[in-house]
């Protein structure tokens, strides 16, 4: 059964504007108002409590070596990964509501201490900017399947000496647009790529590459990120970096939908309800949600 646990964190995202802080970090609370925690508690589920982040403080200078918030990051992605071994120490798939998408990291840091696991990343960019790429590294939300993979400077993507949280061979990236600037470096690292426009055309062909990649053998199980992102801005403008090409909603449920019962657990992402004065977006999402990941970690019971 699910075990729903808030990361409410923005640490990983550059400041919307001078003297403010990015929403995201709002979207646990936003969702529970939205219902979210209401339909899935009536299904079995726990309210797993919440891991809250540090002060965000832009403290990023360029040339340091270092990412925005980094001591801050680095202290809640261990103590995120210490709850989700939790969850899945008592048999049961965490669902960690973000927040931004630096909670990957705590993920990877959890799995990686247990095992070997696969991932799919859902999400409308690549995320792939990395200190070898770019000299522009300071925000690990867009840069979270760099450390992932271990790419990224070790103060993110080394953490414990785990590096890599996922093998390389072991990860699918589902979502962005044609045009993303690491497509064609991340095409050469990762085990699969499935851009936006291919899941729209051919969701056989793209479910087939993703199953392929994480049923490898010797793989413990694998997990799912989901930035919200990966939705077209016609449907979800309500992100920090909105950009055309995405899935419709109930393309993104199909897909989560038949990847959720294999998946041991999910994080799902960068939902800002800064810009969503109505609440209509965060119903969106908490649809989206119950309706794709419902049955998250069913085939693991």
């Amino acid at each position: 059964m699910i075990s729903i646990l808030a990361a409410p964190t923005n640490l990983g995202l550059r400041p919307p504007q001078e003297t403010s802080v990015p929403g995201c970090a709002k979207a646990p609370e936003a969702l529970r108002e939205a219902g979210l925690h209401a339909r899935l508690l009536r299904d079995g589920a726990e309210d797993a409590g919440v891991v809250i982040a540090g002060r965000y403080v832009d403290d990023w200078v360029s040339g340091s070596g270092r990412v925005r918030n980094q001591d801050a990051l680095v202290d809640h992605a261990t103590r995120l990964a210490g709850r989700i071994d939790a969850i899945l120490d008592q048999g049961r798939a965490p669902l960690v509501l973000g927040g931004d998408c630096s909670v990957l990291v705590g993920t990877g840091v959890a799995l990686a201490r247990r095992g070997r696991y696969g991932l799919v990343h859902i999400d409308g960019h690549t995320d792939f900017r990395h200190p070898g790429n770019s000299d522009r590294c300071a925000s690990v939300a867009g840069e979270d399947l760099a450390a992932a993979v271990g790419l990224h400077w070790t103060a993110v993507s080394d953490i414990e000496g785990l590096s890599p949280y996922f093998a390389p061979e072991h990860v699918v990236h589902v979502g962005c647009r044609d045009g993303d600037e690491e497509l064609d470096e991340v095409r050469e690292v990762l085990a699969g790529v499935v851009p936006a426009r291919q899941w729209i055309t051919d969701p056989a062909g793209a479910l087939d590459t993703i199953r392929r990649t994480v049923a490898a053998d010797g793989l413990d199980g694998y997990w799912l990120h989901v930035d919200i992102d990966v939705l077209d801005p016609a449907y979800m403008p309500a992100v920090d970096s909105p950009d055309p090409g995405g899935l419709a909603p109930r393309q993104l449920t199909a897909l989560l939908g038949e990847l959720a019962a294999g998946a041991v657990g999910a994080d799902v992402c960068v939902f800002d309800p800064d810009l969503d004065s109505g609440g209509g977006y965060a119903r969106l999402v908490a649809d989206t949600i119950a309706d794709g990941l419902g049955g998250l970690g069913a085939r693991e019971a």
